[in-house]
């Protein structure tokens, strides 16, 4: 090993057999606490951020890793074919801090996450933004499904110059202030300093004679009418996307795309939870006490619902597979109908005769429920009077 150099493992904190992975967290760590930016005027940070960017240089290459392991500093010294580091100098070590942090811009940049763009970036197609529309739907388009048709006001690429920006007839030039990077570059010692070009805002371009019609910007303001097909079995939460029915893009980019969100009515018959659906429908007193069948709507249309002798009010029934299909089960829901005994309102005289008659001929066991519920009051009567006696 050379004399007055320390192992470069050693310099980062790693062991011998560390991952690529390691090495290179460790480096960053390393990088960050001694950055020249972190520590103006320290001649000692400056010296420390070359050492563990020379070791980084070194270790984080798996070629030249394994002539390190294998002949320590000696393999990049004189002679060594040309991987000599003992001349390394600051702006060296700071391309080596940027590659790290997967980038190739400026201090500025990368450290601290502003600065401009390259030529490619900035100056090419751009896409347009994603868009979002919240729609409110009836009951039964969230059930069954329908079409719906919407106009949107949207900026959309302009027809005149198709997105250029340009005048028919002319084209974007190179923009001459910043040679079509985007960027100006200010050099102060070793240090860069990139800003977005103030001539053509970054895009590395100009246009000479802008389009009339989007007064160079490439979009204009219009209404976008968009058909949209809505399935059965939606809910309120529900998104539905529509590619490329966004806004549109710059410079001839895609446009961006258009997310509907769906907000469903409440419906005054049916509920819905999940894929079932929820109906309460009301029966004849005779139906419940007699037996019989009855129709109850369900999202089909109406199905007949046997109902046994001696059915109480709020007894639930199960309609297997009428509820929601084309929701989150692979089979479609099932509906609850919950009967509510309802008693006629319109009586004449005789039926009332009728009613009396029949109500006399009742034994109390044919009101099983009524004689519960009255065996619970008396208890409690009955224990209401011996705690006021006790008190």
């Amino acid at each position: 090993m050379a004399r007055g150099k320390r192992d470069y493992y050693e310099v980062l904190g790693v062991a011998r057999g560390a991952s690529a992975d390691e090495i290179k967290k460790a480096y960053r760590k390393l990088a960050v606490q001694y950055h020249p930016d972190k520590n103006p005027g320290s001649v000692e940070a400056e010296e420390q951020f070359k050492e563990i960017s020379e070791a980084y240089e070194v270790l984080s290459d798996a070629e030249k890793r394994q002539r390190y392991d294998r002949f320590g500093h000696r393999a990049f010294g004189p002679g060594a074919g040309g991987f000599g580091f003992g001349g390394i100098d600051l702006e060296e070590a700071l391309r080596t801090f940027m590659g790290a942090f997967g980038g190739g811009g400026s201090i500025f940049e990368n450290f601290f996450g502003g600065g401009g763009r390259g030529r490619e970036e900035a100056g090419g197609p751009a896409r347009g933004n994603d868009l979002r529309f919240d729609l409110e739907i009836d009951f039964e388009e969230a059930v069954l499904g329908s079409e719906r048709e919407l106009t949107l006001p949207i900026l959309q690429e302009c027809d005149a110059c198709k997105g250029t920006g340009a005048a028919p007839g002319s084209k974007r030039e190179t923009c001459r202030r910043c040679n079509g990077m985007g960027v100006t570059i200010a050099s102060n010692g070793f240090f860069q300093i990139r800003q977005t070009c103030s001539a053509c805002g970054g895009a590395g371009e100009i246009v000479s004679q802008p389009c009339r019609e989007c007064r160079g910007e490439g979009r204009v303001k219009g209404r976008s009418t968009i058909s949209l097909k809505i399935p059965p079995g939606v809910e309120t939460g529900s998104r539905l996307r529509l590619a490329g029915k966004g806004e549109g893009g710059l410079r001839g980019g895609p446009a961006g795309d258009l997310y509907v969100v769906l907000h469903v009515k409440p419906h005054e018959l049916f509920q819905r939870r999940d894929e079932d659906i929820f109906v309460e429908w009301p029966i004849p007193y005779h139906v419940a006490a007699l037996g019989g069948e009855v129709e109850v709507p369900t999202l089909h249309g109406y199905v007949p619902l046997k109902i046994p002798a001696g059915t109480q009010s709020g007894t639930l029934f199960r309609l297997k597979g009428k509820g929601v299909e084309g929701g989150h089960l692979l089979r479609g829901g099932d509906q609850h109908v919950r009967v509510v005994i309802e008693p006629p309102v319109r009586l004449s005289g005789r039926q009332k005769d009728l009613l009396r008659e029949l109500a006399g001929s009742f034994e109390e066991g044919n009101h099983p429920q009524a004689a519960r519920l009255r065996k619970l009051a008396e208890t409690f009567y009955e224990r209401r009077k011996v705690l006021e006696q006790d008190g």
